[in-house]
């Protein structure tokens, strides 16, 4: 971080100007992700079962903030696309069990691009040290509201 009072930003409420980033980087990836018929709830499905393979439609709703219905909409999706593959057959009262399936795991890989491509012209304008320091600060603020019993969303 810059030790310069000249050339620190005007002071700001962090929880507005987060939310207003949040705003743009989302519209930015939901654009760059739409180009290639996907969604921020495709890569967040995708990404909760690479890292917990076997979650069931609720837990996934549950971290994405949806419900279970629309999260098996959306798996629903990754399925046909042989992105996601269901352990337990289909069935009234069942739990499904998720895994995603190499297709997945290049598709993920794909979206990751898609996402820094959005990150790379926003962090631009830092130095490594200050995107270094950017990443510590957020993942802090983000444990630190885990930790608080604050609802995880992705």
């Amino acid at each position: 971080m810059t030790s310069d009072p000249a050339e620190r930003p005007p002071p700001g409420r962090p929880a507005l100007l987060l939310i207003a980033l949040g705003r743009i980087v989302r519209e930015e990836v939901e654009r760059t992700l739409e180009a290639q018929g996907l969604s921020l709830r495709h890569l967040s499905a995708l990404g909760h079962l690479s890292r917990e393979p076997g979650l069931s439609y609720s837990a996934l709703g549950r971290r994405a903030g949806v419900t279970a219905q629309s999260m098996q909409a959306t798996v629903r999706q990754l399925e046909q696309a042989g992105a996601v593959h269901r352990v337990t057959p289909a069935g009234r009262g069942r739990t499904a069990e998720l895994r995603v399936t190499e297709t997945g795991r290049r598709l993920l890989h794909e979206m990751d691009h898609a996402v820094s491509s959005v990150e790379a012209p926003l962090l631009d304008g830092l130095t490594a040290e200050e995107q270094a320091d950017l990443g510590t600060l957020l993942h802090r603020l983000l444990a630190g509201n885990l930790r608080a019993g604050a609802p995880s969303r992705s």
